[in-house]
């Protein structure tokens, strides 16, 4: 070889690893695709992961299998994992508003920090409904002024589940106790679908959680919801207040699902998965199972819903520093 063949591989090889990269992004998916869900199944992030899930399949051509990986309270285990995978785009977290506010509560108890938000790549915002408080249809509350009033007559004697420390559901009832200067007994399980079982079962006697967890058991006439945590009414609840109307006004909370990948993801990669999730949230299925369980799309692509979760996650983390420690 000589020098100008040298000089001419010289100059080839920068080339090389966005080569590489391209020709890795027109190939993907080459294997099933993992979606870890960091709940149990029955919740906002399963409602949400699973009809997306199955039209990605279709878009991809591959299988996209959900992996419902519970515990750590809140969603901390799954986000962990998701946190630790491999950035090539075969393990995605559908996951919820809990993702911000799990780092802090670590570091509010001074605890190991399980991972930071910084490890990961929002793909796109699939639903933003807001947290609905709920009880038994059996329960003596009619309104959520019969709720607070019982409440400041029996402080710590009334029960509500949650998904675990620090996550959307604790979050949004420590938000509204502390705005009704009330106190409530924390519950806490392993996801919103236990915790609605636990309430059916009257186990707890309230629970904080997304319209579609609850629409299917107020439609059958099992719970009756008392507030919305939202700053305005919704169409699959349009008789229930929002707790600013009724005067609450710092009470406001959404439970937001969205799917992200690892920070390090490929741009090629992250591309072709923005681009396959731009088609899923036009899907009619996607649209059609969405609108059958009382939530609307909420769809955003990846910089509108990187800040998005800037703006929420600290308004979510100013409301667990003044919450401060609770169990």
């Amino acid at each position: 070889m000589d020098r100008r063949d040298v000089l001419r591989a010289a100059a080839a090889l920068p080339l090389l690893p966005a080569l590489s990269s391209a020709a890795f992004a027109q190939a993907y998916p080459a294997r099933n695709v993992t979606m870890i869900v960091p709940f149990p199944a029955g919740g906002q992030a399963d409602l949400a992961a699973r009809p997306v899930a199955q039209a990605l399949e279709r878009i991809l051509g591959k299988a996209v299998i959900v992996d419902n990986r519970a515990g750590g309270g809140g969603g901390s285990v799954g986000n962990a994992a998701a946190a630790r995978a491999e950035p090539d785009g075969y393990t995605l977290l559908m996951t919820l508003s809990s993702l911000a506010v799990l780092p802090e509560a670590d570091r509010l108890f001074e605890r190991p920090v399980a991972y930071e938000v910084s490890q990961f790549m929002p793909i796109a915002r699939v639903l933003a409904d807001p947290t609905l408080l709920a009880v038994p249809a059996s329960a003596p509350w009619k309104t959520a002024q019969d709720f607070v009033e019982d409440a400041r007559k029996r402080p710590g004697q009334i029960t509500y589940g949650s998904s675990g420390p620090y996550g959307t559901l604790h979050v949004a009832m420590e938000m509204f106790a502390s705005s009704a200067d009330i106190k409530l007994l924390h519950v806490p399980f392993r996801g919103a679908g236990p915790a609605l079982t636990a309430l059916l079962s009257g186990t707890v006697q309230a629970i904080a959680a997304a319209p579609g967890t609850l629409k299917p058991q107020v439609d059958d006439g099992k719970l009756r919801v008392l507030g919305n945590c939202g700053a305005k009414r919704i169409p699959s609840f349009p008789d229930v207040p929002t707790f600013q109307e009724l005067g609450y006004k710092d009470v406001e909370m959404y439970i937001w699902a969205g799917l992200f990948a690892q920070s390090a993801l490929p741009a090629p990669i992250a591309t072709r998965l923005r681009e396959a999730m731009a088609q899923v949230m036009t899907s009619p299925d996607v649209l059609k199972a969405f609108e059958t369980s009382g939530s609307l799309v909420a769809y955003q692509d990846a910089p509108a819903f990187a800040q998005f979760v800037a703006v929420d996650s600290a308004r979510l983390i100013a409301a667990v520093k003044k919450i401060g420690k609770v169990e």
